[in-house]
């Protein structure tokens, strides 16, 4: 049986690096996750508004129109999407980016460039696989 056809939860992935965000939805939807791309803050938000099965955000920090932190800030004054996990990706986040990021719930950090087992081991601790045909994972 093949594993993907079994589809995942929807993640919605923002980094205005678009090659990165490409490659790391084409990594995702390979284990059967459902992606969403955005490469700005405004067009997560749309994602966001439009999809609300979306089960998870990964996001970069640092974007030239408004930062993941940002995106982050609203997710959480947001009534419907206030516990939807965050997870960051950055290449340099400094101490205070990392207590705002706590102080948001935010719920892992991964240094650019991300390392993908780390991050298929986050994602599959916190969306197991379905079982296969023979109750295999």
């Amino acid at each position: 049986m093949n594993v993907s056809a079994l589809p995942r939860q929807q993640l919605l992935l923002v980094d205005d690096e678009e090659d990165a965000l490409l490659e790391l939805a084409e990594l995702l939807e390979g284990e059967g996750f459902n992606c969403f791309t955005a490469t700005s803050v405004k067009l997560a938000l749309q994602h966001l508004t439009r999809n609300p099965d979306i089960a998870l955000v990964i996001t970069d920090l640092r974007m030239p129109e408004e930062s993941g932190m940002s995106l982050i800030k609203r997710l959480r004054e947001h009534t419907a999407r206030q516990h939807l996990p965050v997870i960051v990706m950055s290449g340099h986040a400094d101490m205070e980016d990392v207590s705002d990021m706590l102080r948001l719930q935010v719920l892992d950090l991964f240094r650019k460039p991300i390392y993908h087992v780390r991050l298929l081991e986050t994602l599959n601790n916190l969306f197991p696989q379905p079982l296969g045909e023979f109750g295999r994972r």
